[in-house]
């Protein structure tokens, strides 16, 4: 289901809360990212905006490369 997050705001935002499905539409609209992608950077590094950012953009960097 998806929720209008036109207004959404995390409570703490320097973290993502993977308890909360909303929350995670949040992040995963944010990051431009699905939420396999999320999780698997939330299991990767934890829930600290700034290294989950990291972790998503060193995927996709990875997976961009010419030959793969």
């Amino acid at each position: 289901m998806t929720v209008d997050l036109s207004h959404f705001k995390p409570l703490d935002p320097g973290r993502v809360n993977a308890q909360d499905p909303v929350e995670l539409q949040y992040w995963c609209a944010q990051f431009h990212c699905s939420e396999a992608a999320l999780n698997d950077a939330l299991a990767k590094v934890g829930s600290h905006v700034t290294a989950v950012r990291d972790q998503l953009a060193s995927t996709d960097k990875a997976g961009a490369r010419p030959g793969r």
